[in-house]
């Protein structure tokens, strides 16, 4: 049978809908796979207090999963196994709570300068509340039995000891400190004092007794001429 125009009319119960439209409405309507149902920054703060709280090797994965109110499989899809997603909380780590030594080091004049107020940002940020006390990238490494993990945090204490040297050294070369200054263990006895506050920190010290620490830390660097530091 044919409609009045000449068309072919429609079997009696068809759908007259135009499939051509109707093709990319389905698929403007069909589901693109489900949507991540957390927010990823804010999950990995929390594995970011979680692993500061109890180091690499103690926090498990159902710990992570359980702080960070996901299960295993998103955990996996959106951060990797456990030690990739530790290497990311370092890197933000760094950034928002471990960068006042880069900064010091960039901005004060002389290596004492930079160490006094590295020191001194350290009894500061060790002590604040609302996080735990003391640094990750000590405390982490705390009984760690991956060896990669282990590297890479002592690859990174390593690079803060060798930056403080590099500046002991350029203030010995232009005179600021003496020419005899052993550059090399006024660097690592900086760098033992850092992670020593740390560990101070998490033990309870306050900020104000930290201070008195980092004071008595300052007092044995050699001075030269009318530089003061």
């Amino acid at each position: 049978m044919v409609n009045e125009d000449g068309t072919a009319k429609a079997p009696k119960g068809a759908d007259t809908t135009d499939a051509t439209a109707a093709g990319p409405a389905k698929a403007r309507t069909r589901p693109r796979g489900r949507p991540r149902s957390f927010d990823r920054e804010t999950a990995l703060e929390k594995a970011l207090l979680a692993f500061w709280e109890h180091g690499y090797e103690a926090t498990s994965v159902s710990d992570l999963t359980r702080v960070m109110d996901i299960g295993a499989p998103s955990l996996y899809s959106a951060f990797g196994d456990k030690r990739s997603l530790f290497e990311e909380v370092v890197q933000v780590y760094g950034t928002r709570y471990g960068s006042f030594t880069e900064r010091a080091l960039t901005e004060e004049p002389t290596a004492r300068a930079a160490v006094e107020r590295t020191l001194r940002e350290a009894a500061t940020a060790y002590t604040e509340p609302g996080h735990p006390h003391g640094c990750l990238v000590v405390h982490a490494a705390a009984n760690c039995s991956n060896p990669e993990v282990e590297q890479s945090l002592r690859d990174r204490r390593n690079a803060n000891i060798a930056a403080f040297e590099n500046r002991i050294r350029a203030d010995v070369a232009a005179g600021v400190l003496p020419p005899a200054t052993d550059a090399a263990a006024l660097a690592r006895h900086t760098g033992a004092m850092i992670q020593g506050m740390s560990q101070q920190a998490r033990d309870g010290a306050s900020r104000e007794e930290l201070e008195a620490v980092a004071e008595i830390a300052l007092s044995i660097w050699p001075r030269t001429g009318t530089h003061t530091g």
